[in-house]
Parts: structure tokens; C-alpha cells; sequence
């Protein structure tokens, strides 16, 4: 029986390596599907604008092709780039997103959504507002807040035109005063969140608070007469 097994043991064995190849080949060619969160790029903002409404930062792409060339594509190789440069102001639709993902060639993309973006550019603009301190607490009894004053009184606040419009005061975060009797200064944030807007410059104010004795209410008085 060894023998009949040993007889021509060459062609045996480049049988057997040939039905290797074979299968390894069948398996690479086989098709298959992957979904990926891709990434979405926008390049080439155009000087001087603004993007102002929600673009995705990922897209869901389902790929499908060999699975030798779906292997060896990487996650982080894969985004989609749109190119802002020379548009102005106003809503651009970017359709067929597809056709601007870098995939190789022989892989397809089966799904993608959204299957196209909108893009809102607006002009950068600004605006001077003035400042508003927020106190917090009532000083001592028998006293008051005489004044209240900050140090820039006004900022500069740019981003989008239209938010801009419903911009018209800073606030600060809230200064202390509960329980003061006397007049003092100190350093406070500004207290600004915009959606399509920031403040401009370093956000810093300097804040005084005069505090003075408070005159005497009309019962004190009467007990003082008596």
C-alpha cells in the first residue's frame, strides 16, 4: 500500500499545491460587503465666510467588491473631501457623494447616506456689544450696591450676519456679592456661547463694585425721631 501511495508522489504533490492556489484564489475573488462611518471633509472655506447649518461629520458607506481588496482597505483610508473654494454666500447642495470617495477601483459603493449634503456659507461679521455684570446675592444689611462698572465696557463679538442681529449684550459669569460691605475689584469671563458666533479677543473683563453705606428706611427714621 506505501508503494501504490509513493507512486508518482510528484504529481501528487503539485495536485495538491495547485488545488491550494486554487481555493485561495476563489476565496480572494469572493465578493463581500463592509459598512464603514466615514468621514466627511469640508476643504477651502472661502475667506471671510462662515459655515452656518449642521453638516454630518460621517457618512455610513457600504462597499462591496473582492475580499482580497476589501482586506486591504483601511478604515482610516477611506473620507469624503467637499470643496468649498470660490462659492459665495448662501445654500450649496453636494450631490452623488460616491463619486468623491477614494476607494480603488473594482470595489463599489452599494449604500451611502446621506447621499448628499448642504452646505450654508455667510459672511464673517461684527459686532460691539455692551457689557452686562450679573450680580449674585444682596450685600450685608445696611448696605447697597452704589455702582457697577467694568473694564472693557464694551467687546467685540463676530461670526455669522444673521445671529449677529439677536446679539446685543455680553453678560459676565456672575460676580459674588452676598454679605459685602465694601467696595472691590476683580477679574470675570465673559459668559458668551454663540452657535455661529464668539466673542473676539481674550473674553477678560475687569469689574468694580461700589458699595456705600444703605440710608435708612422710613421706620428707622421714625424710630430715630422718638
Amino acid at each position: 500500500m506505501l508503494e501504490k501511495l509513493a507512486e508518482n508522489w510528484v504529481l501528487k504533490v503539485l495536485s495538491l499545491v495547485f488545488a491550494l492556489v486554487l481555493w485561495f484564489f476563489v476565496m480572494g475573488e469572493r465578493k463581500l460587503e463592509v459598512g464603514y462611518a466615514v468621514p466627511l471633509e469640508l476643504q477651502n472655506v472661502p475667506e471671510g465666510m462662515i459655515v452656518t447649518n449642521e453638516v454630518p461629520s460621517l457618512v455610513d458607506v457600504r462597499i462591496s467588491g473582492p475580499r482580497t481588496l476589501l482586506m486591504n482597505l483601511r478604515p482610516t483610508d477611506i473620507h469624503i473631501s467637499v470643496d468649498l473654494k470660490g462659492l459665495q454666500p448662501g445654500l450649496t447642495s453636494f450631490k452623488r457623494l460616491e463619486e468623491r470617495l477614494n476607494i480603488p477601483s473594482g470595489l463599489k459603493v452599494t449604500r451611502l447616506s446621506p447621499s448628499f449634503v448642504d452646505v450654508k456659507l455667510e459672511r464673517v461679521k461684527e459686532k460691539t456689544v455692551p457689557v452686562k455684570v450679573i450680580l449674585s446675592g444682596t450685600p450685608a444689611e445696611g448696605f447697597r450696591i452704589a455702582d457697577v462698572r467694568t473694564s472693557p465696557g464694551e467687546v467685540v463679538v463676530e461670526g455669522a450676519e444673521s445671529e449677529l442681529k439677536d446679539v446685543h449684550e455680553a453678560v459676565t459669569e456672575p460676580v459674588e456679592t452676598g454679605g459685602v460691605m465694601e467696595s472691590f475689584t476683580l477679574m470675570t469671563s465673559i459668559n458668551y456661547r454663540g452657535k455661529y458666533t464668539k466673542l473676539k479677543g481674550p473674553g477678560v473683563v475687569e469689574v468694580q463694585v461700589d458699595i456705600e453705606p444703605a440710608p435708612p428706611t422710613a421706620e428707622e427714621k421714625k424710630g430715630e425721631m422718638k
